[in-house]
C-alpha cells in the first residue's frame, strides 16, 4: 500500500475526521480563549462605554449582572398565577405533548438511521452514500436556533445575566455527542445506539460526580448495575445474531458510543450548573448552545469544504435533501416540545415519555430495517427499560417522601 493510499484511509476513517474537526474547532477556541483572558485582565468592563460593541463584548465575557450595568428596563410585570385546569384539559395536553414528542423523534431516528446507513440513488442511477456526521449536526443546529431565536424576538424572557463565552463549553460537547452519534451508526446498529443512549445514567452520574460533587441514593447505583447488565446481555445477544456481518458491533462503534454518553453527561451536568448560577429560561439556554453550535460546524465546514461537499451530494442525490430538511425540523420541533413537555408536567413525566419513545425506536428499526435480535438482546432491552422506570419511581416517591417530612416539620413548628 503506497504513502498517499494509507494517508487517505487514516484521514477517511472516524478518527482522522474527528482529529481534523478538532483541529478546525481549535481555531474558534484558542483566538476566543485569548480574547477573554485580555478582556478580563485589561478590566474592560470598568472603561466600557455605551455603544453597541461595548455592549456585545461585556454580554460576552462579563454577562449582564445587575451590579455591573446599570439598565433602565422597566420593573417585571406582575405574574398573575395560571388558570387550575380541568383533567379533561390536562389529558388533551398530556396527549399533545406525548404525540409530539413521539412523532417527532421517532421519525427522526429512522431518518437518522437512513441517511448514515442507506444508499442514495440519483435519477441517472448512480449510488451514493452520504458520510458527513457534521454537515447533520449543523442543519439541525441551525434551525433550532433560528426558531429559539425568533422565539426569544417575540416573547418577554427573564434578563439574561450569563457570560455569552459559557454556552461554547456544552455547545461543544453538545456538538461531539450529536458527531459521534450520527457516526456510531456507521458501526453499530440503531438498536444498539438507542440502548446506548437509555444506558447514559452511568456516565451522567460520573460526570455529576466529577463535574458538580453530587452525591446519589442507593437505588441510583443498583440502576445503573442493572442497566450496565442489561446493556450487555443486548451487545451480546446482538452480536450472536449478526454473526460476522460488517455493520455489527465492533470496537470502534464501542468507542464512539462512550463517547457519546460522555460528551452528552458533560453537556446535561453543565447546563444544570449555567441554570443554578444564572436562572435563564431554556428557550435561552437553546439558543445560546445553538448559536455557539452554529459557529463551530461553519468554521469546520467551510476550511474543510464539508459545504460544497454535502450540496453535491444534495443536488445528486433530491431525495437526501428532503431528509435533511426533515430530519432537521424534526430535531427542532422535538427540542420546544421537551422544553414545553417539562414546562407543563414535570421531568418525571418527560422521562417516562421519552423512555417508551426509546423502546419504540428500538421496535421500528427492527420492523423497518429488519435488525435481528436473540432471545438474549430482548431480556437485555427488558431489563434496561425495567431499571430506568424502576429509577422514575424511587425518584418521584423519595420526593414525595421529602416533602410529606418538609410539611410535617413546618406544622411541628
Amino acid at each position: 500500500m503506497s504513502g498517499s493510499s494509507v494517508l487517505y484511509s487514516v484521514v477517511d476513517s472516524w478518527v482522522g475526521s474527528l482529529t481534523i474537526n478538532l483541529l478546525c474547532y481549535s481555531t474558534v477556541f484558542i483566538p476566543g480563549y485569548f480574547l477573554i483572558q485580555y478582556f478580563k485582565k485589561s478590566k474592560y468592563i470598568e472603561r466600557a462605554g455605551l455603544g453597541t460593541l461595548s455592549k456585545l463584548i461585556t454580554s460576552c465575557v462579563y454577562g449582564q449582572g445587575y451590579d455591573k450595568l446599570v439598565t433602565t428596563d422597566l420593573p417585571p410585570a406582575p405574574r398573575t398565577p395560571a388558570p387550575e385546569r380541568s383533567m379533561s384539559s390536562k389529558c388533551l395536553q398530556l396527549i399533545f405533548c406525548f404525540l409530539g414528542l413521539q412523532a417527532s423523534y421517532l421519525t427522526w431516528g429512522v431518518l437518522q438511521e437512513k441517511i448514515m446507513t442507506k444508499e442514495y440513488q440519483s435519477s441517472e442511477g448512480n449510488i451514493g452514500h452520504f458520510r458527513d456526521s457534521q454537515f447533520l449536526v449543523f442543519v439541525n443546529r441551525i434551525l433550532a436556533f433560528l426558531l429559539a431565536a425568533t422565539y426569544l424576538g417575540f416573547t418577554r424572557q427573564p434578563r439574561h445575566t450569563a457570560p455569552i463565552y459559557k454556552y461554547s463549553y456544552c455547545s461543544f460537547s453538545n456538538i461531539m455527542s450529536s458527531w459521534c452519534q450520527y457516526e456510531a451508526l456507521k458501526y453499530v446498529t440503531f438498536p444498539t445506539q438507542v440502548l446506548a443512549k437509555a444506558s447514559k445514567i452511568i456516565p451522567t452520574m460520573i460526570m455529576g460526580k466529577i463535574v458538580s460533587e453530587k452525591k446519589y441514593e442507593y437505588f441510583e447505583y443498583v440502576t445503573a448495575v442493572l442497566i450496565s447488565f442489561g446493556m450487555t446481555m443486548f451487545l451480546l445477544g446482538s452480536t450472536e445474531s449478526k454473526g460476522n456481518s460488517s455493520s455489527s458491533t465492533t470496537l470502534s462503534g464501542i468507542i464512539i458510543l462512550i463517547g457519546y454518553m460522555s460528551f452528552d453527561a458533560f453537556t446535561s451536568n453543565w447546563q444544570g450548573e449555567l441554570f443554578s448560577q444564572h436562572k435563564m429560561s431554556s428557550v435561552q439556554m437553546m439558543c445560546g448552545v445553538n448559536l455557539f453550535s452554529c459557529l463551530f460546524t461553519t468554521t469546520s465546514l467551510m476550511q474543510q469544504g464539508g459545504f460544497s461537499t454535502s450540496f453535491n451530494f444534495m443536488l445528486t442525490y433530491p431525495a437526501f435533501f428532503w431528509d435533511s430538511l426533515i430530519l432537521s425540523i424534526c430535531s427542532a420541533t422535538g427540542q420546544l416540545f421537551i422544553y414545553h413537555t417539562i414546562s407543563l408536567f414535570g421531568p418525571v413525566v418527560f422521562i417516562i415519555i421519552m423512555t417508551i419513545r426509546q423502546g419504540l425506536a428500538i421496535l421500528l428499526s427492527c420492523l423497518i430495517y429488519s435488525h435481528p435480535v436473540s432471545l438474549m438482546g430482548v431480556l437485555g432491552i427488558f431489563m434496561v427499560f425495567m431499571a430506568i422506570f424502576l429509577r422514575v419511581y424511587c425518584s418521584h416517591r423519595l420526593k414525595q417522601l421529602q416533602q410529606r417530612r418538609a410539611g410535617g416539620d413546618t406544622t411541628k413548628v
